[in-house]
């Protein structure tokens, strides 16, 4: 209970302070809102800006291993003419690894591959630009496949190369803008396909990455009449390969290494002979995307830490003043019995309660701009942030009042009562 009583005699003298020097407080306020709204501002946008980067390359999938002829990352001085000369995936390879992967190592393995600028046409609409994808059967599996209406290939569609299809929301609406497109006709490359399903809208994606939206799948075998497939170093379109591991290898070691296993006996390598082949996973992307933007939050925090250093030697300013001014109310409260400490809370409690005004201030800030509809990339406060910014208010004005605070407490009554 004193406790309680002291903090609120403290908040008691800290807002009286505050409503009688209202111009000082505001512009003392000011240094600590601009700090924080810096500091926080920029973490905000690092943050929104990652999970928009981390979106837009959602279309790798999670806890998959894909068989590529190059490397995702690789730093400097690799030679890239090795890579270079490697031999593509093959139809050969994928159905050799659907065979040989021990079943308890996966739960999934297609090839996929993906051709652009193409065009559409239903009747008197069309639209070009549009991508058409061939994929297997477990593509669903590998790759997240989210449906709006409609339904997915079954296996006898994909194994008997039926021309069946699943658009993407904004071929839907190019093409039959009135109606369902579900069970609906277009022709693409002189063939006629039957829509089966409608993928979801994905929207405006902040990187130039695949998107759905203007996307069209269908059976691989029916892609493999419309376009050649490379083989081995050949021209052609290049398929991809990718393996869906289990939740029980959560770092999918045992299937990378039961996977690089079968590709050299595949491919005949010799024990000595370097891989001919990358196995790449979406882990490798995540953590170039955290460590560069590790780095962006760092210099971010501190280019606004100058700000919020300004702000700090405003508070500590503006409590010298205070305590200077009420020399002669501290005199008669300790010569009333005030124990120095709470003289020292008193005054330590009016730094940090200003410093939290101000940051509560600067975060308010944040929150307004985040609340504008960006189309873009979307903003957002996270609750991390908002800790972050009243802890480090909390800490500026510990620091900026504890000189000032200790002065106070150590004030000699009779000398304090006579100041003027």
């Amino acid at each position: 209970m004193k406790a309680l009583r002291l903090t609120f005699e403290s908040f008691r003298f800290a807002w009286d302070a505050l409503k009688g020097n209202l111009l000082r407080t505001i512009l003392s306020l000011l240094g600590v809102t601009v700090g924080i709204f810096s500091i926080i501002s920029v973490f905000a946008v690092v943050d929104s800006l990652e999970a928009n980067v981390r979106q837009s390359m959602s279309f790798v999938g999670d806890k998959v291993i894909y068989v590529n002829k190059w490397p995702w990352s690789f730093g400097p001085g690799v030679p890239w003419w090795k890579y270079f000369n490697r031999p593509v995936p093959t139809v050969r390879e994928f159905r050799a690894l659907q065979r040989n992967l021990s079943p308890g190592s996966n739960r999934g393995v297609a090839i996929f591959a993906n051709t652009s600028g193409n065009t559409f046409k239903a009747g008197s609409n069309s639209m070009t630009s549009c991508s058409l994808e061939g994929v297997s059967y477990d593509f669903y599996i590998v790759s997240d496949v989210p449906l709006a209406e409609g339904r997915y290939f079954t296996p006898q569609e994909v194994e008997s190369a039926r021309s069946v299809a699943i658009i993407g929301a904004d071929i839907a609406a190019n093409l039959y803008p009135n109606t369902s497109a579900v069970g609906q006709t277009f022709k693409a490359k002189g063939l006629t396909f039957t829509v089966i399903g409608v993928l979801q809208k994905e929207g405006k994606k902040l990187l130039d990455t695949p998107s759905n939206d203007a996307n069209c799948l269908i059976p691989f075998g029916m892609f493999t009449k419309i376009f050649a497939i490379a083989s081995g170093g050949g021209g052609g379109v290049t398929p991809t390969i990718g393996v869906k591991g289990v939740d029980s290898d959560p770092g999918l070691l045992n299937l990378e290494s039961e996977m690089q296993g079968l590709m050299r006996t595949i491919r005949g390598l010799k024990p000595r002979e370097e891989d001919s082949f990358s196995l790449n996973r979406p882990e490798m992307l995540a953590n170039a995307i955290t460590s560069l933007f590790s780095v962006i939050g760092v210099a971010g925090a501190v280019i606004g830490s100058f700000a919020m250093l300004v702000g700090g030697f405003g508070i500590a300013n503006i409590m010298f003043v205070s305590v200077k001014e009420r020399t002669n109310i501290i005199g008669i409260q300790k010569s009333l019995g005030a124990k120095n400490y709470f003289i020292l809370f008193q005054f330590l409690f009016e730094a940090v309660f200003l410093c939290l005004l101000g940051g509560g201030a600067g975060i308010f800030l944040v929150f307004l701009i985040t609340a504008i509809p960006q189309d873009a990339m979307p903003l957002f406060l996270s609750a991390g942030n908002i800790t972050l910014g009243l802890t480090v208010s909390v800490v500026i004005g510990m620091l900026a009042g504890i000189i000032p605070a200790v002065l106070a407490a150590n004030l000699d009554p009779v000398i304090a009562i006579r100041a003027k």
